[in-house]
């Protein structure tokens, strides 16, 4: 029998290895974090490339850059919103080649949302350790930086990657009753 050509499209991406990459993200960030405090609260930055790049330690309190300083429950709740938002998208996701960046980017944008979210309900805080000294970056951490790249690369993909079809192929199969 032949293979028609969504089947011949179809990629072994299962949702285990998805998991698994998720998991691995999220412990990065987690045992990055776990070292910061051990190494670097209470100290000062130490410079890892000088001029350039510096771990410096800090608590944040609020979300990006620091703004909304003290909102914990307000976060929380956004997290476990995005979060269901999120399950129900990785069971819609097709599994084809097409969609291979799109399942990335949801394994990104989980394990940075959830590295986080892990920070606020065990802290009350987020710990940030990277600093680009080069350009006065606000400082980050690991999850910052799958939640950026993300988001980067889901705009990259809906500018210059995905058709008007596949917006209404994902429309159709998010949408279906």
């Amino acid at each position: 029998m032949r293979n028609t050509r969504k089947e011949q499209d179809e990629i072994p991406f299962s949702r285990v290895l998805r998991l698994f990459l998720t998991f691995f993200l999220c412990f990065l960030d987690q045992f990055t974090k776990a070292l910061a405090q051990t190494r670097l609260r209470g100290r000062s930055a130490f410079e890892v490339i000088p001029g350039i790049l510096e771990l410096r330690y800090l608590e944040n309190r609020g979300i990006a850059w620091g703004m909304l300083q003290g909102k914990t429950v307000v976060f929380l709740l956004f997290s476990v919103c995005f979060f269901l938002i999120m399950i129900f998208l990785a069971f819609r996701i097709p599994k084809s080649r097409r969609y291979l960046p799109l399942q990335f980017v949801w394994i990104l944008m989980v394990s940075g949302a959830a590295g986080n979210f892990i920070d606020r309900l065990h802290h009350g805080y987020v710990v940030d350790f990277i600093y680009l000294s080069c350009i006065h970056f606000p400082i980050f951490n690991v999850a910052d930086i799958c939640v950026v790249s993300g988001g980067l690369l889901l705009a990259g993909l809906i500018l210059f990657y995905y058709q008007d079809e596949d917006f209404e192929i994902l429309r159709s199969i998010i949408w279906k009753n």
